[in-house]
């Protein structure tokens, strides 16, 4: 939620904010470029799983400094006047992007080093549950009081809510590591580690391609909103309330369903519905469609996002290597937010040029892909026993017998 909470406020609620100052849709769009440390975070993660302070922990010693910094500089920006001059405040939103993109590299190395294979489909539901919950809260709730409390107490709640959430960080102790685990590999090897594996291209492929056409749409949704005449208030219930509830549950029903069904097929079939609320966007922008219909969407596309979001995940955390987990899982996280960053960014041209209708429309046929490549990029076979050994070198292999990580169907119905 620390990194959530943020994001989802400068990537959800600030266009509504920009369009409501009458900012164009391509400059909505182009705003999303704030995010560029979400997608460039892989060429420093190196970094992360390299150096560390042994006594305060490999991750922690990371995690813990970046959230102070953070909360420093969201309380920087309920101090500044926003009348003051909009490129100073964007400023600030890069910084805080550009510390909360360095926690997520140590976060996700965390959750690798901790949890086995079999854990993982229900740790990624509840992870990406929470993320999204502070999404939904930065970009929904948090709208909600920005119509009501302004700008200043609007960032120093949420520089307060991140010091909230950092308790548990603070108070947890993370299993020792000394300094021969942080010279055993350079940072050059750490960096290339993920490159020297097989299918490690398909992999990215299938990345890059599964989220594109839902990032297509979403892009423009809060300006639609806005464009339809929705009220500050209500488009916050619909992404604050009604988008967190749907989300939070998609994300857990997906993490559950992960376990029981194959990687490919949790895959292919979470990224039908997606494509489904994709298409249901569609039909709202050319039927002009009320609050009610609009809740009912919001809550199948959050519910179905939810669910792809939490299998692929639980697939790019197979796809990892423990001595380079943070680096590997973030250059695949990088991927994707390239990707979407991208889509995000065409999207207002193509609002601005098609209309909506038309552009939820082409959105849709882009999300169909999605399924179709998800089936056909997914890796096939396993990856090396190394890997099996490295995991079992980290005090797993009394849970967990030493076998390759395994990416192919007939492994998972064995509940890997």
């Amino acid at each position: 939620m620390c990194q959530g909470l943020p994001f989802g406020f400068f990537t959800q609620a600030l266009p509504v904010l920009l369009r409501k100052q009458g900012i164009s849709l391509e400059g909505i769009g182009l705003a999303s470029l704030l995010a560029l440390p979400w997608a460039l975070k892989f060429l420093w993660a190196p970094l992360v799983d390299r150096f560390f302070f042994p006594r305060l922990g490999r991750r922690r010693s990371w995690i813990l400094p970046l959230q102070g910094l953070t909360i420093a500089a969201l309380g920087l920006l309920a101090l500044r006047d926003p009348g003051e001059g909009l490129s100073s405040v964007l400023a600030a939103v890069l910084i805080v992007n550009l510390l909360s993109a360095t926690q997520d590299i140590a976060t996700d190395g965390l959750a690798v080093d901790l949890l086995a294979p079999g854990e993982r489909g229900l740790a990624n539901g509840i992870q990406v549950a929470g993320y999204r919950a502070g999404m939904i809260v930065g970009g929904g709730a948090l709208l909600v009081l920005f119509d009501r409390l302004g700008w200043g107490l609007t960032f120093a709640l949420m520089a307060l809510s991140i010091a909230l959430l950092s308790i548990p960080t603070l108070l947890a102790r993370e299993a020792a590591c000394g300094r021969e685990g942080a010279r055993s590999s350079s940072v050059v090897a750490i960096a290339t580690s993920f490159w020297k594996r097989p299918h490690a291209r398909q992999v990215l492929a299938l990345i890059v391609v599964y989220k594109l056409g839902d990032a297509f749409a979403v892009g423009m949704l809060r300006p639609f909103l806005t464009d339809l005449g929705l009220s500050l208030a209500d488009i916050g219930w619909l992404l604050g309330a009604v988008g967190f509830v749907a989300g939070l549950l998609g994300a857990l029903a997906g993490g559950a369903l992960v376990l029981r069904l194959v990687r490919r097929s949790s895959l292919v079939g979470f990224a039908v519905l997606q494509a489904a609320s994709v298409l249901g966007y569609a039909y709202a922008a050319r039927a002009e469609a009320g609050v009610p219909l609009l809740a009912a969407l919001c809550a199948f596309e959050h519910f179905a996002g939810g669910m792809a979001t939490a299998a692929l995940f639980t697939c790019m955390m197979d796809w990892t290597d423990r001595e380079s987990a943070a680096t590997d899982y973030t250059l695949q996280a990088s991927a994707m937010v390239i990707a979407t960053g991208v889509a995000s960014a065409a999207s207002g041209f193509s609002a601005g040029r098609l209309g909506y209708p038309l552009h939820f429309s082409l959105a849709a046929v882009l999300a169909a892909l999605s399924p179709v490549l998800a089936y056909l990029l997914f890796p096939s076979a396993r990856l090396p026993a190394k890997l099996a050994l490295e995991e079992a070198s980290q005090g797993q292999s009394d849970k967990h017998p030493a076998q390759a990580p395994c990416l192919t169907d007939r492994c998972t119905r064995r509940g890997r």
